[in-house]
């Protein structure tokens, strides 16, 4: 599918997963507003290689997703420099791992304000356009962590159920308009978050029916199908080398 005259907005999308779906969207034409937090250079590195590897149009914003106004002011941003919007990826994200019962109430909220309070904050901001255009797409990314739980991880987990379960609302409430919202459950994945692990020792790629980790292109490929899937919404498409069983 090529995507020519559309415009993805990603977030979280300076490094790691976001940077590969920036990419690969970018790769079949789509123009691309990278979203980040904190690492401008990167992000400007993602925007260079976007418009001179795919020729597409490629800025960058600073932006806290957990901020209502910071959300609702980018999206602005964003329209005014590309004219519409057409796709929106979720992929923003932190971890602030630890047990439950010594896990700190900054710590859980944080990791449920960003993960999936910034979701809902930008698409309850790009609705607007989808709706006036009726067309739009939506993917959120989620985790197997969301679908199975995973100890040291209750804040994260509960993050990423709860996108599961906005994925859903959202897809029922903007399909008659045209709208279409899936969510991506990916599994272990060699980004930044999970650099430390050892693929050739660790025990958990002993665990993955598959037998290794997967890319963050593994996350990207199965977004753009998404994207380009006129007949799916609502779904959860697991990318997790079959852990997730």
């Amino acid at each position: 599918m090529l995507m020519q005259g559309k415009t993805a907005i990603v977030t979280g999308a300076s490094r790691g997963i976001g940077a590969a779906v920036a990419k690969k969207l970018a790769s079949m034409g789509a123009s691309i507003a990278v979203v980040y937090a904190n690492n401008r250079d990167a992000a400007e590195e993602i925007c260079r290689q976007c418009a001179e590897e795919y020729g597409v149009r490629a800025a960058s914003y600073a932006c806290d997703v957990s901020d209502f106004a910071q959300a609702a002011e980018t999206v602005k941003l964003i329209r005014r420099d590309f004219g519409n919007i057409h796709m929106l990826v979720n992929n923003a994200g932190v971890t602030r791992d630890g047990l439950v019962a010594a896990m700190g109430e900054a710590d859980f909220d944080r990791v449920l304000d960003v993960n999936l309070k910034g979701a809902f904050n930008m698409i309850r901001h790009c609705a607007r356009a989808f709706l006036v255009a009726r067309e739009g797409a939506i993917v959120n990314i989620s985790s197997v962590s969301g679908l199975m739980g995973n100890a040291g991880q209750a804040n994260y987990s509960a993050s990423k159920a709860g996108l599961i379960g906005l994925t859903k609302s959202v897809a029922r409430e903007l399909a008659s308009r045209g709208v279409r919202c899936n969510a991506v459950a990916p599994g272990f994945i060699r980004t930044d978050m999970t650099g430390e692990l050892n693929e050739a020792s660790n025990r958990l790629a002993q665990s993955i029916p598959l037998g290794r980790f997967g890319a963050p292109e593994d996350v990207a490929e199965a977004v753009a199908y998404l994207m380009g899937a006129d007949y799916v919404t609502g779904e959860v498409l697991r990318v997790d080398g079959g852990i997730a069983m």
